[in-house]
């Protein structure tokens, strides 16, 4: 996976987040630092976990959707809270990253009552992508200005980003950050949630290449 260079176009970029509060916070697995952002657009509080020294190249980042059924709840639906876990562990094994959790993502961004309804319906035989246009909604509404807002705030060079969609990169690269790799974060299928990552493969192009031969 290439390096792409995501220069911000201009001189000064006006910041759309203010910085709030920093706090030690020990977690199980390491030390973080915790900083409490507001998004002065949206009104959304947001945090991040900063994990060593971050103001160089290529600082290992995880830019995580909030997801309540899975990083709370342990849902097998998906395999969110499985990366939040995985991507806190590499980020402390690496010796420094960032881990930026935003809020205002429930759903790919259509809110947490509208994913419990699209989650209905994917019982009832339609596809995570079938779902949200059934229910009249973006397949994917989620924005990342507040997350390269942060990075920026944060003095980061350039990040290794840990995802499996691409779209997210772009987004990145967008908003003026310079993206130095994509570090896949490919988490074993389950039954239970085989065909929503296949989903996620075949409809939304996301990089999943363990799921290859994996049988239904």
């Amino acid at each position: 996976m290439t390096e792409s260079d995501g220069a911000f176009r201009g001189s000064v970029r006006p910041s759309g987040v203010e910085r709030v509060v920093d706090v030690q916070l020990s977690t199980v697995h390491g030390d973080f630092v915790a900083i409490g952002y507001l998004d002065r657009n949206s009104g959304e509080e947001q945090m991040v976990l900063v994990f060593g020294d971050v103001e160089r190249e290529g600082a290992l980042t995880r830019v995580h959707s909030e997801c309540l059924t899975g990083d709370v709840f342990g849902s097998k639906h998906c395999e969110c809270g499985d990366q939040l876990s995985a991507a806190l562990g590499a980020i402390v094994q690496e010796g420094h990253g960032i881990l930026v959790y935003l809020q205002g993502h429930e759903g790919r961004g259509i809110g947490l009552l509208a994913k419990l309804r699209a989650m209905k319906l994917q019982a009832e035989g339609l596809d995570t992508v079938e779902a949200n246009i059934a229910l009249g909604l973006p397949v994917d509404a989620r924005d990342y200005q507040v997350a390269a807002d942060i990075l920026h705030d944060l003095g980061v060079q350039s990040v290794r980003l840990l995802s499996n969609n691409p779209l997210k990169r772009e987004a990145l690269l967008r908003h003026g950050i310079k993206i130095a790799d994509l570090v896949p974060l490919l988490i074993p299928p389950r039954a239970e949630n085989r065909s929503y990552l296949w989903t996620k493969r075949d409809r939304l192009d996301h990089y999943l290449p363990h799921l290859d031969g994996v049988a239904d």
